[in-house]
């Protein structure tokens, strides 16, 4: 709800949610503290996402579908305004060290030859995010595991050696 509409009221979510407002407000004094809430929920299913993917020890081919599959889950799971989200200071802090895991796990395929060597400084770690959105997005009949396929193989078709 909150993806479709940031500035959705309390009401409104309780409602979606099936629970009376009242509900919602004792556990949280006000909207911030839910969306703080939501994003750390969000933040430490990505920062499973990333451990179960095992972007350091895994073979490379591996470790980028685990961690796709895995992340395509999270954005499925939360669909929250990253924006937003990243307003807050703590959060934002927080997800930089996700994505500096990422971007090691990125520079380790092209020095692995997974990825090619030669395009532009961070292509790949800004083309990663964008496919999986784009894929949970635009194709939301795949599950987890098709679209984690089709969002590897356009990468490795794209970024593989030459």
């Amino acid at each position: 709800m909150l993806a479709a509409d940031p500035g959705a009221s309390i009401a409104s979510i309780a409602a979606e949610a099936g629970v009376d407002r009242r509900t919602v407000y004792r556990r949280f004094d006000t909207r911030e503290e839910l969306l703080a809430a939501i994003y750390v929920s969000r933040l430490e299913a990505i920062e499973r996402a990333i451990a179960d993917a095992r972007l350091r020890e895994a073979p490379v081919a591996v470790a980028l579908h685990r961690y796709v599959e895995n992340i395509i889950a999270v954005n499925r799971t939360w669909p929250v305004d990253l924006t937003r989200m990243l307003a807050d200071d703590a959060v934002r802090e927080r997800r930089d060290v996700s994505v500096r895991e990422v971007d090691a796990f990125v520079q380790r395929a092209v020095d692995e030859g997974t990825f090619r060597a030669g395009v532009p400084e961070g292509w790949a770690q800004a083309l990663l995010p964008e496919l999986m959105h784009l894929v949970v997005r635009s194709m939301p009949g795949l599950t987890d595991g098709q679209a984690a396929d089709l969002v590897v193989d356009t990468l490795l078709k794209g970024l593989g050696p030459a």
